[in-house]
């Protein structure tokens, strides 16, 4: 049996990378650091935790590629 290859956040959650949402629909992943709709993600996302209190590395993967220092997006 074959095991699969781990691969890191970072690569997985890249800016360029495709998921499909619920209804099956294609989605290319992308950030615009250092706008408003920038600033939105990072203060929505600034409070986000799993249950024992840590970041994802989801989360950690996608808040740095808006650019997010606290609560505000820089580029």
């Amino acid at each position: 049996m074959a095991t699969k290859k781990k691969v890191s956040a970072a690569k997985k959650y890249a800016n360029g990378t495709t998921y499909k949402d619920s209804a099956g629909k294609t989605h290319k992943r992308v950030a615009h650091p250092g706008t408003k709709r920038g600033d939105a993600y990072c203060a929505r996302s600034s409070g986000q935790k799993s249950k024992d209190g840590t970041k994802s590395p989801k989360l950690v993967a996608r808040r740095k590629a808006w650019g997010c220092k606290g609560k505000k997006s820089v580029k």
